[in-house]
């Protein structure tokens, strides 16, 4: 991914980060630009530079609404965010479009659904978001299974009154011990229209290949009656600002489990990237991105590479302080 995001023009400057071992020196190249409102024209998405190197930095984030939208975190906070894409559903595995259509994970699917959990299993986690459909929910419940803090991943209802009321938790103990997941549709994937169920080689036998590629991998045209890539992004990068975001400032550690083209749309929020870059981003099944959120920047960690890396724990003296509470809690 750090491959993609190498065409803007880039200004060399030199960080420190602080990791579990002491202070390292490295020289990275950041472009830096600044946020105002949110953006109702998908193209105008910029929040965070890109990146020639696995880490990237951002200008402070400005929230859009209410006048608490000015709050800066405390230069002590940090979160964490993790970026996980669903396990492959039976509808991959079959070759088929899916868009929006309810389809669950197939058996390899569960697999890297369990793996990346394994690979984010000493990251904290407080609150989970996920789309409405069932294959990112079942990525999100098996992954946060693994975690080595054992808390229990609970679906928050509140399409209604009743539905609120009746999954409400009245032990102080158990909500302790319990993460919310939060359904969005805004973070479904993209909708595929008259798409959705047909084979995509036959599909590309019959409408030609250059057609069906231009439906996929462009940035602005919609298949018939369905989203292009564009349309995706401004519903799920206004979801990321409205509700993500807060709560990263807030001090939250957020996971969010979705689908390739909602998360490459936040992907190319966070990582600037322009219209051309992110429809050639590729994002594999159940493999988790990192980014650490400290006084109001995004710094991109890349993927966790497995649970036993002592690198992956000594990004930041956090994450490491919090590996090392879990290690003495599990002891």
């Amino acid at each position: 991914m750090a491959a993609s995001t190498s065409l803007h023009a880039l200004s060399s400057i030199k960080l420190w980060s602080t990791g579990s071992f002491g202070l390292e020196k490295r020289t990275c190249h950041v472009n830096c630009v600044s946020v105002g409102r949110r953006c109702t024209n998908a193209r105008n998405l910029g929040l965070v530079c890109a990146s020639n190197s696995q880490s990237s930095v951002v200008e402070p984030v400005q929230l859009p609404g209410s006048p608490k939208s000015s709050t800066t975190p405390k230069k002590s906070s940090e979160s964490a965010l993790i970026l996980i894409r669903h396990g492959e559903s039976l509808w991959n595995e079959k070759n088929l479009f899916t868009g929006c259509v309810d389809v669950p994970l197939t058996p390899k699917g569960v697999e890297e659904a369990i793996e990346a959990g394994k690979r984010i299993c000493n990251i904290p986690v407080d609150v989970i978001y996920t789309s409405s459909l069932i294959r990112a929910q079942m990525t999100a419940m098996l992954a946060m299974m693994q975690h080595r803090r054992k808390k229990v991943p609970i679906i928050v209802h509140n399409e209604s009154e009743r539905a609120h009321k009746w999954s409400q938790i009245y032990s102080e103990e158990t909500k302790k011990q319990s993460i919310p997941v939060i359904t969005a549709w805004q973070l479904n994937e993209r909708m595929y229209g008259e798409l959705q169920g047909l084979n995509k080689q036959e599909t590309a036998d019959r409408f030609g290949k250059e057609q069906v590629h231009e439906w996929r991998r462009s940035y602005d045209i919609p298949p018939p009656d369905g989203e292009s890539l564009e349309m995706c992004a401004e519903r799920a990068v206004a979801y990321f600002k409205d509700h993500i975001i807060p709560q990263l400032v807030a001090g939250k550690h957020v996971m969010i489990a979705a689908h390739g083209n909602s998360l490459r749309s936040i992907i190319m929020h966070l990582d600037k990237l322009t219209s051309q870059e992110v429809i050639s981003l590729e994002l594999s099944t159940g493999i988790p991105m990192l980014y650490i959120f400290k006084e109001g920047k995004f710094i991109r960690r890349g993927s966790p590479a497995g649970p036993s890396e002592a690198g992956v724990y000594a990004y930041t003296k956090n994450l490491a302080q919090y590996r090392q509470k879990l290690d003495g809690m599990i002891q």
